[in-house]
């Protein structure tokens, strides 16, 4: 049994496991495709000062939606290359696709980098996948049905006490006009714990805070495909999300803070 039957046989939803199978076949189209062009020339187009795109975002986002529209016909898309850069609140059910987490990593060369896909309804996930080419890691999760790495469970970590923690965050890509608040951040947590990594790609801090390789992520100025289906992946594994205030969390929403939950309150109060 391949690991998506496996984890979906493990769902024990008949709908919810009809949606994660057909996330994580698409989402293995598109990592396989990101693979196949990894460490090859790049056509680079640039949708802001330091915000990339490339044929691989393309190629990836294609492959998706069509993979996704095979298998469920009719339910509605949103997905990084075509969305827009003010994408409004979907009802019902939709899909919500990063094809590529990570450009700026793959077009350097830096094998850190993911497929992201979620399917919300209301906004709220219902599925999620996260999955690493390079790493040919898949993390996914259904809502009320726990999380998966592979076809193992995971779960957050237990720390409890900041010193111990390892967290991550990521910059906006307009960094020049919130420098002051990203040193502030920096300057409050960094002394507290015993380290921070900051890799540049949101959809994998999630999924590495839900299967306990951080204990804490935070960042600002993020889109719905960046935080969606790691939204879930994070509250299955038993972790918290919330915005900077500790304020319930939407993908939709500015900021996102996501932890082991025990940490979460101290995490808060460093932030703000």
């Amino acid at each position: 049994m391949n690991r998506i039957e496996t984890i979906t046989s493990q769902c024990e939803d008949a709908d919810l496991a009809r949606l994660l199978r057909a996330a994580g076949r698409a989402a293995l189209t598109g990592g396989s495709i990101i693979r196949q062009l990894y460490g090859k020339p790049h056509n680079i187009e640039m949708k802001g000062a330091i915000n990339l795109v490339t044929e691989a975002d393309l190629a990836s986002e294609t492959a998706i939606v069509a993979s996704l529209n095979e298998d469920l016909p009719g339910i509605a898309i949103m997905a990084e290359e075509s969305a827009g850069d003010s994408p409004s609140q979907p009802e019902g059910r939709s899909w919500i696709i990063d094809p590529l987490d990570g450009t700026t990593n793959f077009a350097h060369g830096f094998p850190f980098f993911a497929v992201s896909i979620a399917l919300v309804e209301d906004a709220v996930p219902l599925a999620g996948v996260v999955y690493c080419p390079m790493q040919d890691e898949l993390f996914c999760a259904c809502r009320g049905r726990g999380a998966w790495l592979n076809s193992d469970r995971i779960s957050v970590t237990a720390t409890r006490f900041p010193v111990e923690a390892l967290v991550a965050t990521g910059f906006p890509y307009d960094i020049h006009a919130r420098l002051d608040t990203v040193l502030r951040q920096l300057r409050s947590v960094l002394p507290k714990v015993r380290d921070i990594r900051r890799a540049g790609a949101a959809a994998i801090d999630l999924a590495y805070v839900a299967s306990g390789r951080l204990d804490g992520f935070w960042e600002m100025d993020l889109k719905p495909w960046d935080t969606a289906a790691g939204w879930l992946l994070v509250e299955e594994a038993g972790g918290r999300v919330s915005d900077f205030a500790g304020n319930p969390y939407s993908a939709f929403r500015p900021e996102i803070l996501a932890s082991n939950s025990v940490l979460h309150e101290q995490l808060i109060d460093m932030l703000t």
